[in-house]
């Protein structure tokens, strides 16, 4: 049976995985780091962009756009959160103004329905927080927003249920060819594979010119974000855009698929894409950008600040498909922005070219992703007690914050793909996520993970290895003072 090895287990990498796990074929996921959607998946905007932004013949505008219209069913079928909300790309100026017509008639020719450019009136009947210097707007109705890290999750999941295997914690060091197989050595030992692909995000340069392309030059490009807790009244229904720069989408004001309000991102090239460090400045600009927007922004209802550093390709567009050189190495490399819109529909054309390209035949059955629970926390007070009544568990809420259940907890760590941290406890179900930020809840996540892993407690993790929670018992420590003492 063909192997094929991917290396990456971004959003990207997990959707080619997917649509693979339809062929007769041992699919194995490389990831480096703990858990999938480590990387840029699980630190971007969340936003399903329509394609009015991309450049008309592009990769980019091809796969955003079929991607996008992807969401709405394949959210359904994973149980994903996706809302389309639409979205408003504000201009503030007559300059601004040209921008909008441009993006309308990009927006056009990619074949995005439903664009309209708005002027000042009607713009301020569908978002009345918007500041008054605001004097049109792209409505953009197909817009959307979903959890990213959620979306990657199941589509591991639902890889992981049809065969493909994931190796996490494990980086890719080299690759060579000997002319019939790849042998990829990895800090868990070497790996041999009939085809390689390659989803390895800020990684994804460097291996495709080991895998035989031409150079690729991959620019690190970090993006600073606020969060703010769940206000009593959304400030807008949609995505506030401001007009676009050649560095990106912009400072955005956008609601979350559980009812935050995130502002963001900035856009600085760094040269390290681990630095995911959030900086004064960074923040400080987020903030004045975004007052822009929303004058009445104020940020004593922030939960917390993070950043993500996304894979700019200095070509400007995605790279997708067979690299030259060799038949049996394919590639999505530089996936930045709009790279969750386009993962859907890079994952099923990736996979395609894979499977005629290596001969692979279609599985005689896939089985379908089962369906999941509603989250407890969006159950009436009837669901709740049925919820309880099955699984008793459920009487039991860990994340107060969030209303997370002890049930729902144990299900994230024993999914096909499951949670082996507080962090991976945090993205599949919330718990920590809320204005304390794990301050009640994590004690007793350390503590559930540990029961369900069958470790001990000072072996649970916030995330990355050293990252330990605890360093002893306190049995440990008396004993320690016991002997000092003496």
């Amino acid at each position: 049976m063909t192997e094929v090895l991917i290396i990456g287990g971004g959003v990207v990498g997990c959707s080619v995985a997917r649509a693979l796990s339809r062929y007769d074929a041992r699919v194995c996921v490389l990831e480096a780091a703990y858990d999938v959607s480590e990387g840029c998946s699980k630190a971007n905007s969340g936003i399903v962009h329509a394609g009015y932004d991309a450049v008309p013949g592009t990769l980019k505008a091809k796969y955003n756009v079929a991607g996008a219209r992807m969401y709405p069913a394949l959210c359904r079928e994973l149980g994903v959160p996706y809302k389309q909300n639409g979205a408003l790309v504000v201009a503030f100026s007559e300059a601004d103004r040209g921008t909008l017509v441009k993006l309308l008639e990009q927006g056009n020719a990619n074949g995005v329905e439903g664009l309209e450019i708005v002027e000042q009136d009607r713009l301020r009947e569908m978002e009345p927080e918007i500041a008054p210097e605001a004097i049109a707007a792209l409505h953009v109705p197909t817009s959307g927003i979903v959890s990213p890290y959620e979306m990657t999750y199941a589509l591991a999941d639902h890889a992981a249920i049809n065969g493909v295997t994931f190796c996490l914690n494990t980086k890719v060091e080299s690759i060579a060819y000997d002319g019939e197989k790849w042998h990829v050595l990895t800090s868990q030992g070497e790996k041999t594979c009939d085809v390689l692909v390659n989803c390895a995000g800020y990684m994804s340069g460097v291996f495709h010119e080991a895998m035989g392309g031409e150079p690729m030059e991959i620019i690190h490009r970090r993006g600073q974000y606020y969060i703010l807790d769940h206000p009593d009244h959304m400030p807008f229904a949609r995505t506030m855009f401001q007009c676009p720069t050649k560095m990106g989408k912009g400072i955005l004001v956008a609601p979350t698929v559980h009812d935050n309000v995130l502002l963001g991102p900035t856009a600085e090239d760094i040269d390290d894409p681990l630095d995911t460090q959030t900086t004064a400045d960074g923040l400080e600009s987020v903030l004045s950008a975004a007052r822009l927007t929303w004058p009445k922004l104020s940020v004593r209802t922030a939960v917390t600040n993070f950043s993500g550093v996304r894979a700019h390709a200095a070509g400007g567009d995605f790279v997708v498909g067979p690299v030259a050189g060799n038949r049996h190495a394919y590639e999505a490399a530089g996936m930045e922005s709009p790279g969750l819109s386009a993962a859907p529909a890079v994952g099923e054309a990736l996979s395609e070219m894979i499977a005629e390209g290596e001969g692979l035949q279609r599985k005689a059955e896939w089985k379908p992703f089962p369906s999941r629970p509603k989250p407890f926390n969006e159950m009436n007070a009837e669901e709740r007690t049925a919820a309880v009544q099955t699984y008793p568990l459920h009487g039991n809420i860990i994340c107060r914050c969030e209303v997370v259940t002890e049930q729902e907890i144990r299900d994230a760590i024993r999914r096909p793909v499951g949670a082996t941290t507080v962090d991976g406890v945090k993205r599949r179900t919330r718990a920590g996520m809320g204005r304390c930020q794990g301050g009640f809840c994590s004690p007793r996540v350390t503590e559930i993970l540990a029961e369900e892993l069958g470790v001990d407690m000072t072996c649970i993790r916030k995330g990355a290895p050293g990252s330990e929670l605890l360093c002893g018992t306190i049995q440990e420590s008396m004993k320690g003072v016991a002997e000092d003492a003496d």
